[in-house]
């Protein structure tokens, strides 16, 4: 299946990435917070200039990036895992295994009903427990996701290869809309105002509208 999108997000801010291999992202203490696998690095940003504030050591860093509960879950290690990082010491304070173990797991981010994950082949997009990681629900979804985000009822996630964001409806897994995206988009995630996105070639984060991949047409085809 591939997706099929006809309409593209304008971009409303732009930030210069602070590093050259740009993978998770994710809001948290009125900060955006984003992991770099070659730098081995989380920073986190000032949303409004893009200064970066504070720097966290993590050569572990593979993917995407969660905040909940006053810590950092960052995709990380081999196979890929969540480790824990308190943000205020950038301390490993623990990790969680995510089975089965392998290197599916691409995209992650915090929601009330628990933690929203995206894996490759097959695409799905999962919810899990907090605590023991068991799937609670499962949507397979069209495309390969590079990342995921949440926000209230939905599910975002991003395609590198296809330059687009989708939405899914948290509830019911039903694809709800999609848009185009400047550049190729790694991590996402949701500030309560915009969607952000790290578009890896040109090494920026941007900010699109939620309304705009909700109400951007998005149909499932054959592969071409």
């Amino acid at each position: 299946m591939a997706n099929q999108v006809d309409v593209t997000a304008p971009v409303t801010r732009s930030l210069s990435g602070p590093g050259i291999y740009m993978c998770g992202l994710t809001w948290g203490d009125g900060l955006l917070w984003h992991s770099d696998q070659a730098a081995g690095k989380i920073f986190a940003m000032d949303r409004a200039i893009g200064t970066v504030v504070r720097e966290i050591d993590c050569p572990q860093a593979r993917a995407d990036l969660a905040y909940h509960d006053g810590l950092l879950y960052q995709v990380g290690g081999r196979p890929k895992r969540l480790l824990l990082i308190d943000p205020r010491t950038g301390a490993l304070v623990g990790q969680q295994q995510v089975s089965p173990p392998s290197g599916r797991l691409c995209g992650t981010e915090a929601g009330p009903e628990g933690m929203w994950m995206c894996l490759r082949n097959p695409s799905v997009v999962q919810l899990r427990d907090f605590e023991s990681m068991t799937v609670r629900r499962e949507y397979p979804v069209p495309g390969g996701p590079s990342g995921l985000t949440y926000a209230p009822g939905f599910i975002l996630y991003s395609q590198f290869e296809a330059g687009t964001i989708h939405a899914v409806d948290a509830a019911t897994g039903r694809l709800l809309g999609g848009v185009r995206v400047a550049g190729h988009p790694t991590g996402l995630t949701w500030d309560g105002y915009e969607i952000w996105y790290c578009d890896f070639r040109a090494r920026t984060i941007n900010a699109i509208r939620l309304n705009d991949v909700l109400n951007g047409t998005c149909v499932t085809s054959a592969a071409s």
